[in-house]
């Protein structure tokens, strides 16, 4: 072989391996790299969520002025609550027909001032009338019944002691004569049989007087049983009369009590059902308040307890109590009734609205914060507290007691001196941490 041919070769190797060498483009795997997205993200939400947790939890910059520190302080803790009441009549009759009829007579207007027994419609009710009229018939005829049973058991009574009184006088004459008889007999000039006749006659006396005796005694228990029985049906019509009488009395109706007279609007002519309210009576000088509560204080209000209300402009105290609790509760409150337990302001009118006091227990020493509308978002079982440097306010867990108008009881969680936001949570309710800034 030539050296010519070498270097052919060689060239020809050459260029052969200039081809097997190609560089090959690599292809990209699509899951491969979703998966080490995720994985970075995952990171990324593990390394946030320990920051968060270092750092104290989510967090809601808020500018300061729009909200409402307060601090929490020691003090006398009045347990109370603020009530509205209305101002209504102490006292309240309502005038119903007890007799039905026919209106013949309007004696007053509605709304008029009546006095205690004064007429003020007069009714008309054949039929009661009529009644009333029979009654007294029945009961004039029981008592000349009586009358005449009285008379003939004095009669009956007079026919006894009078057989009694003959018997007794006879018995002694013939004692008498019989005395005389054996004196005589004794002598001969009196016979055995006249002796025995004698004494037969005055045994027979002896029975008749005895039993005439037993027969007095007899129909006087019969007399006094008929007697009594005759007197309680007597007394008794005379009731159905006075009760009848009564009733027709109750067709001139009258005024129960001093006061106003309302809701009274008769026709002349109109017929009244028995049992029918015609109107009121309201005392127009004494009043009471009629309260409408809460009744998540239902456990916590019992009658006798008392309360305030004091007067706008000179600050005058007047005391108040519980006359009455109603049971029913309608739209989440239930009604009581308080009165004034010495003198009832003068100024006060039937409707008016007074704003006062209900104490529900005694004061006491207590750890306070001031009441404020974070209670409705939070039911009182946590608390942002506001750190000494004022830069931030953490969610706290507190456990507090009793509220009135102006403050809260603080049992747990809270030391005096701290403070705490009592505005509203609206809006940051889910953050564990605000950062305060100024605006």
């Amino acid at each position: 072989m030539t050296k010519m041919d070498n270097n052919i070769n060689k060239s020809s190797a050459a260029h052969a391996g200039v081809g097997m060498d190609r560089v090959i483009e690599k292809k990209r795997n699509p899951i491969k790299m979703a998966m080490i997205g995720g994985g970075i993200l995952i990171a990324f939400v593990v390394l946030y969520l320990i920051y968060e947790s270092v750092s104290g939890g989510r967090t809601f910059r808020v500018d300061e002025s729009r909200l409402v520190v307060s601090q929490v302080s020691s003090g006398v803790y009045e347990d109370y609550i603020p009530i509205r009441g209305k101002v209504t009549p102490l006292t309240t009759v309502f005038v119903s027909a007890t007799e039905g009829g026919r209106v013949e007579k309007i004696l007053v207007e509605d709304g008029a001032i009546v006095q205690k027994d004064q007429a003020i419609v007069e009714l008309s009710n054949p039929t009661l009338q009529l009644n009333v009229f029979e009654n007294e018939a029945r009961v004039a005829g029981q008592l000349n019944a009586m009358r005449t049973l009285e008379l003939q058991l004095e009669q009956n009574r007079l026919r006894h002691i009078t057989n009694i009184t003959t018997l007794e006088y006879e018995i002694q004459q013939m004692t008498r004569n019989i005395d005389r008889y054996r004196r005589l007999y004794a002598n001969g000039n009196y016979t055995k049989a006249q002796m025995d006749q004698a004494e037969e006659d005055l045994n027979y006396k002896l029975k008749m007087l005895e039993i005439t005796k037993q027969s007095q005694e007899t129909d006087a228990r019969m007399q006094e049983t008929q007697l009594e029985l005759s007197t309680l049906d007597t007394e008794n019509l005379e009731r159905n009369l006075e009760i009848a009488r009564t009733s027709l009395d109750n067709l001139n109706m009258k005024a129960q009590i001093e006061g106003q007279l309302s809701g009274f609007d008769l026709e002349l002519g109109q017929t009244v059902s028995p049992g029918t309210a015609i109107g009121q009576i309201d005392d127009p000088y004494n009043f009471k308040m009629e309260v409408q509560v809460d009744e998540f204080y239902l456990n916590r209000v019992d009658l006798g307890q008392t309360g305030v209300y004091v007067r706008p402009g000179d600050n005058e105290e007047f005391p108040m109590r519980i006359k009455k609790i109603y049971p029913d509760v309608q739209n989440n409150q239930f009604k009581i009734d308080m009165v004034f337990t010495e003198e009832q302001p003068e100024d006060i009118r039937r409707g008016q609205t007074l704003q006062s006091k209900l104490t529900l227990g005694d004061s006491a020493e207590a750890t306070l914060i001031p009441n404020g509308a974070f209670y409705q978002d939070t039911g009182g079982s946590w608390i942002f507290v506001v750190s000494d440097d004022n830069q931030f306010a953490v969610k706290r867990n507190v456990r507090l007691g009793r509220k009135n108008n102006n403050y809260i009881e603080v049992i747990q969680g809270l030391v005096v001196g701290e403070r705490v936001i009592t505005s509203p949570y609206t809006s940051f309710m889910d953050m564990d941490r605000l950062k305060l800034t100024e605006e």
